[in-house]
């Protein structure tokens, strides 16, 4: 069994998608409107971005992209830091990782 999709709320679609297209390199498949947009990646994994007004996630709740090695997380960070972003830097914990806040309101973990 192989998970399918996630359906995420965010508070900005198109923000929230092109951060995912210029970071982690998902394919934008469909948009409606600025309330819906279906993005995917060459594993086949389909990420749904659906518009609310409200996004309130556990503090706790994230999704992951694995990278294919340490020097591929740390590249992503720095991108991240030459954009302006607030991201702390990658750090030995469970895995060579970091965590930033996405915008539309969810986080997400850049690991290997």
């Amino acid at each position: 069994m192989k998970l399918n999709h996630i359906n995420l709320t965010v508070t900005d679609v198109d923000v929230a998608r092109a951060f995912l297209e210029k970071y982690f390199y998902l394919q934008t498949r469909s948009t409606y409107k600025d309330s819906f947009a279906l993005l995917v990646d060459d594993d086949g994994l389909l990420l749904a971005l659906m518009k609310g007004s409200k996004v309130n996630y556990p503090n706790s709740f994230h999704i992951g992209f694995e990278q294919v090695n340490e020097e591929q997380v740390n590249e992503i960070n720095q991108r991240m830091k030459d954009d302006g972003i607030d991201v702390k830097p990658p750090k030995r914990a469970h895995r060579w990782t970091f965590y930033v806040k996405a915008p539309g309101g969810f986080t997400i973990e850049v690991f290997r």
